[in-house]
C-alpha cells in the first residue's frame, strides 16, 4: 500500500508509504490518500499525517509522469487535487508531522492539514516552475502571503523549519528526540476539548477566512446557535 492507516484509541495516523521513492506522489498514492482520508471514522478525534522513510514527501513522481500522455497527466493532477481536498475536508483536526523535505505535492499535503509540526531538518519548497509546470499556487499564498509564496515558486527557494515557523506555515518545531512526546501532548490536549466545539471551530476558521468580516461573524453566530439548539454550547462552569 502506498498509504498506511492505523488507529490508536481516538487518534488516527495516515502515513505516506513510498520510502524508496522518497514518498513521491504517484497515481496510486493519489487514489490511496483520497480513499483513506474519506474513510476515516467520524469518531476519530485527531488525525496525524506522516511520511515513512527519510523525508515527508519529495513531490510528484516525475519519473511516472515522463511516460504519460497529456490526458494521463491531466487526470493524474486532478487525482492529486482530490486527495488534497479529502485531507482538507476531514471534520476532525489533522496535523502534518514533517521531517526532511516537503516539496511540491508534499507542501500541498502538509498545507491541507490544520497545522504542521516539523523537526529541525524539515525543508519546504515549491519547485514546480523550476520543473516547467504549475502547482501549489493556492494554499501557500493564503498562509504565507503572496509575496513569499511567489519567492518560493519563482526561485525554487526552500524554507527551513525555523523560517517556515517564522512565516506562520509551521506551528511548532520539535527535535526528533521530543517529537513523539509532543505529539502525545497535542493528542491529549485535543482529547480534553469538546469534539463538537473543535469541529465547529474548524469549520468557522476554514470558511471564515474566505468571507468578509461580517460574513465570517455570521458564520460563527450560526455555529453558536446550532450548539445552543443542541443543548450544548453553554461552556463549562
Amino acid at each position: 500500500m502506498t498509504v498506511l492507516y492505523s488507529v490508536d484509541g481516538a487518534v488516527a495516523t495516515i502515513t505516506l508509504n513510498r520510502p524508496d521513492a522518497r514518498n513521491a506522489l504517484n497515481d496510486a498514492m493519489c487514489e490511496d490518500l483520497r480513499r483513506v482520508a474519506q474513510a476515516v471514522d467520524p469518531g476519530i478525534r485527531l488525525a496525524f499525517v506522516r511520511g515513512n522513510g527519510p523525508v515527508f514527501c519529495a513531490g510528484a513522481d516525475v519519473k511516472e509522469r515522463a511516460g504519460m500522455s497529456v490526458e494521463q497527466v491531466r487526470a493524474r493532477r486532478l487525482k492529486a487535487f482530490a486527495a488534497y481536498h479529502a485531507l482538507e475536508a476531514l471534520p476532525m483536526p489533522s496535523v502534518a508531522v514533517v521531517h526532511g523535505a516537503a516539496l511540491g505535492s508534499g507542501v500541498e499535503i502538509a498545507a491541507a492539514c490544520d497545522f504542521i509540526v516539523a523537526t529541525p531538518d524539515a525543508a519546504f519548497g515549491t519547485p514546480e516552475a523550476m520543473r516547467g509546470t504549475i502547482g501549489a499556487t493556492q494554499r501557500l499564498p493564503r498562509v504565507l502571503g503572496k509575496r513569499l509564496a511567489k519567492d518560493l515558486m519563482f526561485t525554487g527557494r526552500r524554507l527551513t523549519a525555523a523560517e517556515a515557523r517564522a512565516a506562520g506555515f509551521v506551528s511548532r518545531v520539535v527535535t526528533e528526540a521530543e517529537l513523539e512526546h509532543e505529539l502525545a501532548n497535542i493528542a491529549q490536549s485535543i482529547a480534553m476539548a469538546s469534539p463538537e466545539a473543535v469541529r465547529y471551530a474548524k469549520q468557522c476558521i476554514d470558511r471564515g477566512v474566505e468571507l468578509d468580516p461580517q460574513g465570517a461573524l455570521g458564520l460563527e453566530l450560526m455555529a453558536i446557535e446550532a450548539q445552543l439548539a443542541s443543548g450544548k454550547g453553554m461552556g463549562k462552569p
